[in-house]
């Protein structure tokens, strides 16, 4: 199913300059999450995953993979080292 939602959303994503790093399908509890970590050769900030956000939730809405109920988590890749 991840490969599936990369396909669905990778090619509108790469109009904006982002990559899609993972994509997990997990459940905690009672609640199921759809994780996306995304990358781009600038710094993801919050406005980028907002962006980013809007942009996946009507692919897959229109594509209806996941039948239950899930949250759509999107997160930066985290980037080890120090830049300065």
């Amino acid at each position: 199913m991840e490969d599936q939602v990369k396909k669905i959303i990778e090619p509108s994503l790469k109009e904006i300059g982002v990559k899609v790093d993972s994509i997990e399908y997990v459940k905690e509890g009672t609640t199921n999450f759809l994780r996306i970590t995304i990358d781009k050769d600038d710094i993801v900030d919050i406005d980028t995953c907002v962006e980013a956000t809007n942009i996946i939730n009507p692919l897959l809405d229109k594509a209806d993979l996941i039948s239950e109920s899930y949250i759509l988590d999107i997160s930066s890749k985290e980037r080890g080292g120090n830049n300065g």
